[in-house]
């Protein structure tokens, strides 16, 4: 199955998300039925993209019964779904909220351990999903016994074929990405807390966060780098021109899934040929929407589009 937008999700999980009245030790928390998604990085941009119109199709990696209720989930939501199978069982992740103090406790297992040859299965499953202009979207952690190369070599694996890479990863499968120089990736997002780690010092104002994204642009990390700056949006930076977009002041429930509602938009908007600007206020206004819903629930459509023409949008 060819689509326009391929997520790649190696560690889905099945989210439970609930609530208690309060969170405590050495009791039996009586917990409000949960809510159950389908989760994982490259999951929930799919699911962000349904939700706002789209289509992506997901590839995961699945395994044993839990494998079996994330198909039947995406099934559900009506999102195009292309498995492969992967090693033991795929894993359960859940939240509880404390009514009390509306803090949120998560609690995200470790997944299944890979071998190589589950990841050359991977690859080859990409292959045949990702064709010329395809944007393929990698998000999400990686399981235990994936290299932190795994992005690195992805890209090495897509250079040359015509489809552009958008990474959204984090720890030391980042910090491996950014030491190469790869064709194939087209945007790299990261928080600002793993910028600042990259950096190796204070990226305080918008300006430094964009000279940073640029310092990364002229490496050769990716022609695009989106640096998240939390509730003051997000700044967007290539060899030639520096973008700001944030979102009006939303009331927050849960921030769970509002990168992943950023990735969404901001590919669907990439897919359909919008400007690097209108593509940033895009995923701003999911991020921000994503924030007003429970659980894993992320962006909806109509809150998006309340939210799209308040969204500040400014050159840096």
């Amino acid at each position: 199955m060819r689509t326009d937008i391929v997520t790649v999700t190696l560690n889905p999980t099945v989210d439970f998300a609930t609530s208690s009245p309060h969170v405590f030790a050495e009791h039996k928390l009586r917990c409000t039925e949960p809510h159950i998604d389908p989760g994982g990085g490259g999951i929930n941009v799919a699911r962000a993209v349904r939700q706002l119109g789209g289509q992506a199709t997901a590839m995961i990696a699945i395994g044993g019964g839990a494998g079996a209720q994330l198909l039947q989930l995406l099934a559900l939501e009506g999102v195009p779904t292309v498995a492969f199978q992967g090693p033991g069982e795929s894993r359960l992740s859940f939240s509880v909220t404390d009514q009390q103090t509306m803090e949120q406790y998560r609690f995200v297992m470790p997944g299944p351990i890979w071998a190589e040859a589950d990841v050359e299965r991977g690859l080859n499953s990409i292959d045949q999903a990702a064709g010329d202009g395809t944007l393929v979207v990698l998000s999400g952690s990686q399981p235990p016994g994936v290299a932190k190369e795994f992005p690195s070599i992805l890209a090495q694996h897509l250079d040359g074929r015509g489809a552009r890479l958008i990474v959204d990863t984090s720890g030391p499968a980042l910090f491996n990405l950014v030491r190469g120089s790869y064709e194939a990736i087209h945007v790299l997002r990261m928080d600002d807390v793993e910028a600042e780690e990259l950096a190796r010092r204070s990226l305080t104002t918008r300006e430094d966060t964009a000279a940073f994204a640029r310092e990364l642009v002229t490496r050769g990390s990716a022609r695009i780098v989106i640096i998240a700056r939390g509730a003051d949006g997000s700044v967007l930076a290539t060899e030639t021109e520096a973008w700001h977009a944030v979102s009006p002041k939303v009331d927050v429930i849960s921030k769970v899934g509002a990168g992943d509602s950023f990735v969404g938009a901001f590919s669907l908007a990439l897919a359909r040929g919008e400007t690097l600007p209108s593509c940033l206020r895009f995923g701003v206004a999911a991020a921000a929407a994503a924030c007003t819903t429970e659980g894993t629930r992320l962006c909806e459509i109509e809150t998006v589009d309340t939210l799209l023409p308040l969204c500040t949008l400014g050159r840096v």
